[in-house]
């Protein structure tokens, strides 16, 4: 298939000196495209290649309403001119998410169920009722699944990431951290920030990393309450951590990511001459849902 024009992903070091630890470089995904970035195209694309080669007409999917996975599964498929359908947890609001908002704009149909028949993966009978069944691509809210995980693989495959003892990402369904976890070099440690609590993100990164044992840790000290949670200390986190470095990050994803590292490396956690990779995962639309104001970027 013809590939969305995206930018190269950078890798580039912060500006901030940690004691013992000379190197710690920031992978910026978040620059790759403005709407589909970040770690959203690794995880879609194996899907929507498999999705055209079996002539399917439409993509249904999954998320809450500040879904980065939403808002690129949206724009992926107007690009692939495929019809698309999002399944969405909750009542409908009285005000729609910018992320809900976007995925409107880019044609996507949106239907809204509760949390019970969410958890559930329940389809409406609405959602199908203008498709023939075998014309609908069905993919697991952010990707989650096995084409999910080798395609975000790719995001160390095509860099140079050996000499990197530690690389840190932020989880939510596991499936960037599982590829991570999958393409890891022998003796590199992967650490995910959970942004959520789910006591079952090991249990689902290890579904999709059956067979062996694998160098991965969560560490759930990061996640402010919850999915799409924050606080004045995060926002002051972003606001501070962007002034100092030029890095723009969300406060449902990355803001926690870079303040558990930043975290992380005050209180010495890892080891002396660490060669660490943080990566930025994109999804900075979300912050639109914030009040006008509250981030400096």
């Amino acid at each position: 298939m013809s590939l969305i024009p995206f930018q190269k992903s950078k890798v580039g070091p912060i500006s901030i000196s940690y004691k013992f630890h000379t190197t710690i470089d920031v992978l910026r995904l978040d620059e790759i495209h403005p709407v589909v970035s970040g770690n959203k195209w690794f995880k879609l694309k194996n899907y929507l290649q498999d999705a055209l080669e079996c002539n399917k007409k439409a993509i249904l999917t999954f998320g809450g309403p500040y879904s980065n996975h939403i808002v690129a599964t949206a724009a992926a498929s107007q690009y692939y001119n495929l019809k698309s359908i999002g399944i969405i947890r909750g009542e409908r609001p009285n005000h729609l998410s910018h992320s809900l908002q976007q995925a409107l704009d880019c044609k996507m149909e949106l239907y809204f169920i509760s949390r019970s028949d969410y958890k559930a993966k329940m389809i409406p009978g609405e959602a199908l009722a203008n498709f023939v069944p075998e014309d609908v691509y069905s993919i697991d809210e952010g990707g989650y699944g096995t084409l999910g995980m080798t395609g975000a693989m790719e995001i160390v495959q095509e860099l140079n990431c050996n000499d990197y003892t530690h690389i840190l990402a932020a989880a939510g369904t596991g499936t960037m951290l599982s590829g991570l976890i999958g393409a890891a070099h022998p003796g590199q440690s992967i650490i995910g920030i959970p942004v959520l609590k789910d006591d079952s993100l090991e249990l689902k990164i290890n579904t999709l990393l059956p067979g062996k044992k694998h160098n991965f840790q969560l560490i759930y000290d990061y996640h402010f309450g919850g999915y799409a949670k924050s606080s004045p200390e995060l926002i002051q986190f972003m606001n501070n951590w962007y002034k100092q470095t030029g890095i723009p990050t969300d406060f449902v994803y990355t803001g926690k990511l870079f303040y558990a590292a930043n975290d992380l490396l005050l209180k010495n956690f890892f080891p002396k001459e660490s060669k660490i990779l943080i990566i930025h995962s994109g999804g900075l639309q979300g912050n639109l849902s914030l009040p006008k104001g509250t981030l400096i970027f």
